[in-house]
């Protein structure tokens, strides 16, 4: 799935022309983010996006913030103890919960639209990693959903990739038992997906790789 465009994006004034900004990333998330059933943290996506970055040549620290089981509403709550950690940018990946539950759309977006505002407003950029809806739900509440994301990412001018799951969810080897959870492996290749539209977020946003890799 493409990225919506990136000259739509915008950023907090404090995150631009840095012209080599620290580079300090928190990822809001549930399980998804917390490495539910793999063999160690290091196999999570936090730690993963660390070490690509830094082959990269990115020094950039990523913050595990990830609980397992929370929704948009839990990550909302969370958002103040997180942001005082001071990262200088932050991955949210939420909602795969609420959608599981059949929350109401509107609500994940209002809950969405709060924490990107909450990062914004402390001078923090936010890129969105969004979840699809099961399709038991129906075709109404999946375009619904999609739509949360959407209208949040145009509305604050903020990156989106829709599907985190993408390159994993479905693929032999690279999800768990339960069909939820990627494996180690299937981390690596959501990682190996997103890593090249979080280095062009970086750059946007004044962070310069620290070496040549």
């Amino acid at each position: 799935m493409a990225l919506l465009p990136a000259l739509a994006w915008t950023f907090p004034s404090s995150a631009l022309g840095a012209g080599n900004a620290p580079c300090r990333i928190a990822v809001l998330g549930d399980s998804l983010t917390a490495g539910y059933g793999l063999p160690s943290r290091s196999d999570a996506f936090p730690a993963q996006l660390e070490r690509a970055l830094r082959e990269a040549g990115f020094a950039c620290t990523v913050l595990d913030a990830g609980v397992s089981g929370d929704t948009s509403a839990g990550a909302l709550a969370r958002l103040a103890w997180v942001l005082a950690d001071g990262p200088t940018h932050l991955l949210v990946e939420i909602g795969g919960n609420d959608l599981l539950r059949g929350l109401p759309p509107d609500q994940l977006e209002r809950n969405l639209e709060a924490i990107v505002q909450g990062a914004q407003r402390a001078g923090v950029a936010v890129f969105l990693l969004g979840m699809e809806a099961p399709r038991n739900w129906g075709e109404a509440y999946v375009a619904a959903a999609r739509r949360a994301y959407g209208q949040v990412a145009q509305r604050y001018g903020v990156p989106l990739d829709p599907f985190f799951l993408e390159g994993a969810f479905g693929v032999p080897g690279r999800m768990q038992a339960d069909g939820i959870h990627p494996t180690a492996a299937g981390v690596r290749a959501i990682v190996r997906r997103l890593l090249p539209a979080i280095i062009d977020w970086l750059r946007r946003t004044g962070v310069a790789p620290a070496s040549t890799p």
